[in-house]
């Protein structure tokens, strides 16, 4: 009933939203004098917040069009700008293997950036990839809404994420690299593991893992208690739902992406609630560029996609209820998983000061785990100052973050010799 609940609420609200888009920017992008008054464009401020507090289903735009990449003239360093083009390389029901090409430019390393499925698109890493493609050959795991997947095309949990995560790196070919944001560094860490067992050729040279949540046992934050203060019956019975009819994968049980939005939000709701008073008062006054950053971030945040129910419900117990991977017990397909097998993989974790979903010592668990793996093959970073988002977006990730992550490409080419 929750799913068909929100349904109708969003339907009845709809002419509302679509009314006050409308009426807001007919008052505040205007140069008439009689929008000048305070009151009117006040008015028109709170129709705006209206408008965009409306959740979207559908994948936003990357909207990477050109990037800047590294060049030399006359023996001098430069940059020099070039045009980027979406490739679908696979794509299955539940997920296309999407690359950023860039025309005429000489072969990168292959980096395939494992984007988590949590309630948002792949477009939430829209950064991380406009800065990684200044140096890789960037590819993307853009997952589909699961209310758009029909019943006929199956279940999806753990392990098919793994699968996909292997089956996209062997599509992509030899000497690529991995790089999982948060959620899909324990998937990506079995899928490096199960490859390297097989010596899989197309296993890849190097894995960054970046706030994830490889051992939730380590300093529990308040995500890891919630998740472990409810039996996994609570988990099924109140946040499990039923696409309604009316959409193709109607009848699929999703755990909806505005269940997790909300829960998100829950977290910081006050800082939310100053961020839209923020963005209508730079409306009223004119600054128009600044409210824009605030309109454009919830554009992207009120984007949601919802998750098939058995990979929702798989995460809450394999990760954080009963620690698979951290206690040597995950499996794939009824496999054990290895961590162990690692050998010849670049392994390089990152996590932030302050994050407050994935907490110091998290990630870093997967060097422990990857015993056989030499220490030269080892490096960890901990951001100061950074939360969850500050480790994949922002200044930090640009300027400080980043950098490291291209060396370990760097250091990975270099010692397996993989072009």
């Amino acid at each position: 009933m929750i799913y068909h609940s929100y349904q109708t609420h969003n339907d009845l609200l709809q002419p509302w939203r679509a009314a006050a888009r409308l009426v807001a920017p007919s008052v505040l992008d205007s140069e008439h004098p009689w929008t000048r008054a305070p009151w009117l464009r006040q008015w028109a401020a709170a129709c705006e917040v209206l408008g965009l507090s409306e959740l979207t289903h559908h994948r936003p735009d990357f909207g990477i069009r050109m990037v800047r990449i590294p060049a030399t003239r006359d023996g001098h360093a430069v940059e020099r700008e070039v045009e980027v083009e979406e490739q679908v390389v696979l794509r299955t029901p539940f997920a296309t293997l999407l690359r950023f090409a860039k025309p005429g430019v000489q072969a990168q390393p292959r980096l395939l950036i494992a984007a988590p499925m949590s309630g948002h698109f792949a477009t939430l890493l829209r950064e991380t990839v406009r800065v990684a493609l200044a140096d890789h050959e960037v590819y993307i795991t853009d997952w589909h809404n699961a209310r758009d997947v029909s019943l006929r095309d199956g279940r999806f949990g753990m392990d098919e994420y793994i699968e996909h995560l292997m089956v996209f790196l062997r599509a992509m070919g030899p000497g690529s690299h991995l790089m999982a944001i948060c959620q899909p560094c324990v998937a990506a860490l079995a899928a490096t593991a199960l490859m390297a067992e097989d010596e899989d050729e197309a296993a890849p040279i190097s894995l960054t893992l970046m706030a994830g949540p490889v051992d939730c046992r380590v300093s529990p934050t308040e995500v890891n208690q919630l998740a472990t203060s409810k039996p996994m019956s609570w988990f099924e019975k109140n946040l499990i739902a039923t696409v309604p009819p009316r959409h193709v994968g109607g009848g699929r049980r999703v755990y909806p992406g505005f269940v997790q939005l909300t829960a998100f939000m829950n977290m910081n709701l006050q800082r939310h609630i100053d961020s839209f008073r923020q963005m209508a008062r730079l409306r009223v006054d004119g600054e128009h560029e600044a409210a824009g950053a605030t309109r454009r971030f919830y554009e992207e945040y009120f984007a949601v996609a919802d998750l098939p129910a058995d990979f929702y419900l798989e995460t809450v117990r394999k990760v954080f209820q009963d620690y698979d991977l951290a206690r040597n017990a995950l499996t794939w397909r009824d496999r054990p998983v290895r961590p162990e097998a690692i050998r010849r993989t670049v392994l390089f974790t990152v996590e932030g000061e302050r994050d407050d979903i994935c907490s110091i010592g998290q990630t870093v668990a997967a060097h422990e785990l990857c015993s056989r793996l030499k220490p030269m093959l080892k490096n960890h970073y901990v951001q100061a100052g950074a939360g969850h988002y500050g480790v994949f977006s922002g200044r930090r990730w640009q300027h400080q973050i980043y950098p490291m992550v291209r060396d370990r490409v760097h250091q990975a080419q270099t010692t397996f010799g993989r072009a």
